[in-house]
């Protein structure tokens, strides 16, 4: 198969999946397309097995590519059979993620799907918490931040209470553009790709840490 092919495959269960990304996982070694004379990639169905695995695995286990590589290293005396099923048409953007970023919700279908008010959404804008963007619509990020507010809210909390969320949001970010900056400041699009596989590892484990450490407190705090 044709990158191309191989995209249109994982986009049924992999929609943030890019060319750009099957190139990066290709350049860290978790996957050898063979080439063809004129130096086409040529997927075999074995090499999309392993791909679903790393994809997978990050997005289930949010698991590092060095523990991946780890794993399929240990896999690869084990035989894989995968069924090859039907593709799907991506179209002309197959270097495009599906990302909340592109995502342009009117402002009265996230008043609809949360449930919120206007001045609701006013508010959370007043403290940082959400971005109209113009002529006033929202991102996919947007959306699920109000829908956990309207969640925290059954429970009592108020926007006020809400702060200490975006400061600890922006204290990450500032740690994170720190580490992710040798990368961005290079030209070079593997480097990009690595940059934006890193931000999502680092997305990733943050959730897990702060997870655990408001589970902890919690359990402390149940005497359990």
């Amino acid at each position: 198969m044709s990158i191309g092919e191989v995209l249109a495959h994982l986009r049924t269960e992999f929609p943030d999946t890019t060319i750009s990304k099957l190139r990066f996982l290709e350049a860290e070694g978790l996957v050898d397309p063979q080439r063809t004379a004129s130096g086409y990639r040529k997927y075999s169905w074995n090499d999309v097995a392993r791909l679903r695995f790393v994809l997978t695995a990050q997005r289930d286990q949010y698991l590092p590519l060095r523990v991946i590589r780890e794993q399929l290293d240990r896999l690869d005396t084990a035989p894989v059979t995968p069924v090859r099923p039907s593709l799907v048409a991506v179209g002309d953007d197959t270097d495009k993620a599906a990302d909340p970023a592109d995502t342009r919700i009117p402002r009265e279908d996230v008043m609809e799907r949360t449930g919120v008010s206007g001045d609701l959404l006013d508010e959370l804008e007043q403290i940082g918490l959400i971005t109209a963007k113009p002529p006033g619509w929202y991102d996919g990020d947007a959306v699920i931040i109000v829908e956990a507010v309207a969640g925290l809210g059954r429970y009592g909390l108020e926007v006020r209470h809400l702060r200490a969320f975006r400061a600890a949001a922006d204290r990450e970010v500032g740690l994170f553009t720190q580490l992710l900056a040798p990368l961005v400041r290079q030209s070079d699009p593997a480097a990009r790709a690595r940059a934006n596989e890193t931000a999502r590892e680092l997305q990733a484990l943050s959730q897990k840490l702060h997870a655990a450490l408001v589970r902890a407190g919690l359990r402390g705090e149940l005497g359990r």
